[in-house]
């Protein structure tokens, strides 16, 4: 039997962790993101005037699990959205409710800092995922449009 998992924030030392499940969440999305990006993008997490979090599962002193959340103003709310952008499991470790525990940390941190939602988007092919979400999240029903510029 495993042990526990942990959800902690991100520290500055925790880049070597956390690159592994940055680069493995590319490759199931068939997708590279450069290293310029990526270097930048591990330094907004860092910053505290940032509105971009990402915190780690850790298991067995294993980094397993990866989330990034972003907080974003609405028109429609006083509080702020956070968008969860990135949910990564190591392929390995699925089934296990690392996923969920990701997730409920995002809530938690929404809800302590005051948030009215949280929301995210997946690729209409990730099926296994989707039946995480339709037990934990509501869908909304709307259908993403975008450009890209």
């Amino acid at each position: 039997m495993s042990s526990a998992v942990e959800i902690r924030p991100i520290t500055a030392d925790d880049h070597a962790a956390w690159l592994p499940l940055w680069q493995g969440y590319q490759r199931f999305y068939k997708t590279t993101i450069d290293e310029a990006t990526t270097a930048v993008t591990w330094q907004r997490f860092l910053d505290a005037a940032e509105p971009m979090h990402a915190a780690l599962a850790w298991r067995d002193g294993e980094a397993i699990g990866m989330v990034h959340f972003i907080y974003h103003r609405s028109c429609w709310t006083q509080g702020d959205y956070v968008y969860l952008q990135d949910l990564y499991v190591a392929e390995n470790k699925r089934g296990g409710g690392i996923g969920a525990a990701l997730i409920e940390h995002v809530y938690a941190h929404a809800r302590a800092n005051g948030a009215s939602r949280v929301h995210w988007l997946t690729h209409e092919s990730n099926t296994d995922a989707m039946f995480l979400y339709n037990r934990i999240a509501d869908r909304s029903g709307f259908v993403q449009y975008r450009k890209i510029i």
